[in-house]
């Protein structure tokens, strides 16, 4: 279950955050890392705070983009602080960590960390279907990646197991479309609303970042999301080439 949960950490800056960050995950029984455009890859500094995990950096995998290191995810959860621009479903770390082993016994989760000073972007932050944020010391709450990483997994280990002698029970997780899926399913529906004039060419993106908080709150499972996309090709059909008045 624990090799179906990997830890994302985009555009670090730091290598030696890389190196702590693999050790805080080993502590906990995790190994899947993947570094998202990287500003420097993992070096002796990296290697040297790593410790005994030196395998982890060996062995994680270095993408682009975000979209390349969710696109096969069932479930994203990205870290951030509670934001009034950005309004999304939020856990607090054992929310999260029960949510990701729930769901891992079916298809690969990812717990997304941002930049070292700036976190993850807004829409970033919109590819995932859960926002968590650690209820830190208001007064000083100013946590290194590594600490961020070790207090999430932890979290994720403590209830990994709790479920160990539940393990027959897998078959009761839903089965929920992969991040990719999401992405196509997002996209077919812009092009419907288009095509009907429900949203304009100029302005589609706030009607659009509502419909993803929507449906990402909603979770709709594979199944349910194959329904959606059959009725949008019907909207199209009935429509194929009409432009909005």
């Amino acid at each position: 279950m624990l090799d179906q949960i990997r830890i994302v950490l985009v555009n670090t800056s730091h290598t030696g955050n890389m190196g702590s960050a693999a050790r805080a995950m080993k502590t906990m029984g995790l190994s899947h890392m993947v570094l998202v455009d990287p500003q420097a890859l993992p070096d002796d500094s990296a290697y040297a705070l790593a410790a005994g995990a030196s395998e982890m950096l060996a062995n994680c995998r270095i993408v682009s983009t975000l979209d390349e290191a969710i696109a096969d995810c069932g479930l994203v959860i990205g870290t951030s602080a509670r934001s009034r621009t950005l309004s999304w479903p939020m856990l607090g770390p054992r929310e999260a960590g029960e949510k990701l082993v729930a769901e891992a016994p079916r298809h690969p989760v990812a717990l997304v960390f941002g930049r070292e000073r700036t976190g993850l972007t807004n829409d970033e932050l919109q590819k995932c279907h859960y926002h968590v944020a650690i209820p830190a010391n208001p007064e000083y709450s100013s946590l290194n990646l590594a600490m961020a990483v070790q207090t999430l997994c932890y979290e994720v280990r403590m209830h990994w197991l709790q479920r160990q002698p539940d393990e027959e029970n897998i078959e009761s997780v839903f089965d929920y479309p992969t991040a990719e899926q999401l992405a196509g399913f997002y996209q077919h529906l812009e092009q419907t609303l288009l095509q009907t004039g429900f949203i304009s060419d100029d302005h589609p993106g706030h009607v659009m970042s509502k419909l993803r908080r929507l449906f990402n709150r909603a979770r709709p499972q594979t199944a349910e999301l194959n329904i959606l996309r059959g009725i949008l090709t019907s909207v199209q059909k009935q429509r194929p080439q009409d432009k909005p008045d």
